[in-house]
């Protein structure tokens, strides 16, 4: 039987997109993402709980997060699971799972994305539904895992 690896999140960008290019050419982004849940303890008390998420975009949606994701932003992230290890500076094997996605829809509307207007884009772009189809494909693992804070 086939197993079925797919992600869901809304939340908000925790950190403005790093990209990296790497030495074939394919692009790779990155960024930190929050989710949060709200609920209420018994004496009335909300309580609200974040998780953080590490998400990976490549190729032609990195590139697109590069130029209209920043800090802060809301948006709808779907995607799938993808766990790698490495070495770290002091050969210690480290191990992070990340959501590689596949779709992001930018949740804010047009006039409120600052960096839109400055740069000058206009609506030939969909920015909106923002997709980007390739699998995940063995070169993906070959990224330089030096970093022990585990970012590209």
């Amino acid at each position: 039987m086939h197993g079925i690896n797919k992600v869901q999140l809304i939340g908000n960008v925790g950190r403005d997109p790093k990209s990296k290019t790497l030495e074939n050419g394919v692009k790779v982004t990155t960024f930190s993402f929050a989710t949060s849940e709200a609920h209420r303890k018994r004496n009335g008390e909300r309580k609200t709980s974040t998780e953080w998420h590490n998400i990976v975009l490549w190729r032609g949606l990195a590139e697109l997060a590069e130029k209209f994701i920043r800090k802060g932003d809301p948006l709808f992230i779907e995607g799938k699971l993808h766990t790698r290890t490495w070495r770290d500076r002091d050969g210690n094997l480290r191990r992070s799972t990340e959501v590689v996605a596949t779709n992001v829809i930018m949740l804010s509307p047009r006039n409120k994305r600052e960096n839109i207007d400055d740069k000058g884009f206009n609506d030939d772009v969909n920015l909106d539904d923002i997709t980007e189809d390739d699998e995940l494909r063995e070169d993906q693992s070959t990224v330089d895992h030096e970093d022990s804070d585990n970012e590209f």
